[in-house]
């Protein structure tokens, strides 16, 4: 179960922006605020059930842009990639600099030139 939530979490941090207005707070109460669907339903003015199956829903929609896009897994996998870099470049700066662009690149950060 919590590996689902921290993957949904994932989903979330990478495609909330492509689900409604609606789809996105609620999320954000349900994962991030960590409200109970009843507190939601109260907060929102609709029923439990509304938000159960409004959740479930957007769930539905981020699993499907993931299977569409991989954005998420190809993200981990340069992260995985990159991690074994640095332990392979243990004493090279000019490695461990570009090992570390690779993380901040997955990340979505700043780049800095080498």
């Amino acid at each position: 179960m919590f590996e689902k939530n921290l993957q949904l979490v994932e989903l979330i941090d990478v495609y909330a922006e492509l689900l409604t207005d609606r789809q996105q707070r609620l999320l954000d109460l349900y994962y991030n605020q960590d409200l109970s669907l009843g507190e939601i339903a109260d907060d929102v003015g609709i029923s439990r059930q509304g938000v159960r199956d409004s959740l479930k829903k957007a769930e539905r929609e981020l699993y499907f842009f993931e299977s569409k896009l991989h954005l998420v897994a190809r993200e981990s996998a340069v992260r995985e990639a990159a991690a074994r870099l640095l332990l392979l470049a243990e004493n090279d700066p000019q490695m461990v600099g570009a090992a570390q662009s690779l993380i901040a690149a997955a990340s979505g950060e700043a780049v800095e030139e080498l």
